[in-house]
């Protein structure tokens, strides 16, 4: 089978064999795998987790059909499903404007109102971002219906999301003065957006692009909220440290913008 795949889209997939399917069913839950095949004399089980993404499995679900065709019994099993009121998860899908934008306006915004007010731009980043986190996630699990998982689970990588681009863009600002706000919008706009694999995972990005979009902001955060709202937080590990890096570089770079600021200021 995996020479077959090979064989049809060459570097298109990336196979690990486990020696049983339960061992294929812990991975895909765990992330590990974007879904599996399992096969044994009885026929062949084909694993799935419409969380990851729906087109892994309408891929999936197509492989097994071609199976069905060449006469093996095949049973399916979907690991992390939709829910019904949003069974292609276009809730989810839409995510990625709403953090790029409460990012990039809060950043905007406080970089304009609270100009040498280093710790209050902080704060107020902070804030909007706790706050922007739990409605966005209270509109998508009880307004929509997109989710059924841990709420606060969800509110809070929706909160980080919006803290890194915030504070990045604000940390740009306070070194760099409007270059650096333009700097920050465009790269969150125009390339961590459409790279971060919001709506249909990375691993359907032509590569390397999925890779390059992952230690971004909004490609950990895309990461991070799947995790969250359909694996129970599974997987989400390396994407917390993402975030939590971006938004401690912004920090830093608020802080050292500040300190220039007040040197250059004594020494005039």
């Amino acid at each position: 089978m995996t020479d077959q795949l090979e064989t049809a889209n060459p570097g298109a997939f990336e196979t690990t064999t486990y020696d049983s399917a339960d061992e294929v069913r812990d991975a895909v839950e765990n992330r590990e795998a974007i879904g599996g095949v399992s096969l044994s004399p009885e026929g062949a089980t084909i694993t799935t987790a419409a969380g990851a993404g729906t087109p892994y499995a309408t891929m999936l679900t197509q492989m097994g059909a071609g199976l069905e065709q060449s006469g093996q019994s095949v049973t399916y099993q979907e690991v992390a499903p939709m829910t019904a009121d949003d069974p292609n998860g276009a809730g989810l899908n839409a995510l990625g404007l709403p953090l790029v934008f409460g990012g990039m306006i809060s950043g905007v915004l406080l970089s304009t109102v609270l100009k040498n007010r280093p710790v209050h731009k902080i704060l107020g980043s902070l804030g909007i971002a706790v706050f922007g986190g739990a409605a966005v996630a209270a509109v998508l699990q009880f307004g929509f219906h997109s989710t059924d998982g841990n709420y606060w689970l969800l509110a809070g990588g929706v909160s980080l999301g919006i803290a890194a681009v915030s504070l990045t863009i604000l940390g740009l600002e306070s070194t760099l003065g409007r270059a650096g706000l333009v700097l920050g919008a465009l790269v969150m706009m125009f390339v961590a957006n459409p790279l971060s694999g919001m709506t249909a995972g990375a691993a359907w990005l032509p590569q390397p692009w999925g890779a390059i979009g992952q230690p971004l902001p909004l490609g950990a955060a895309s990461t991070f909220i799947r995790s969250a709202a359909y694996f129970d937080g599974a997987g989400a590990g390396s994407a917390l440290t993402v975030l939590v890096y971006w938004i401690v570089l912004g920090l830093a770079l608020i802080v050292l913008g500040s300190l220039r600021r007040r040197s250059s200021s004594v020494a005039k």
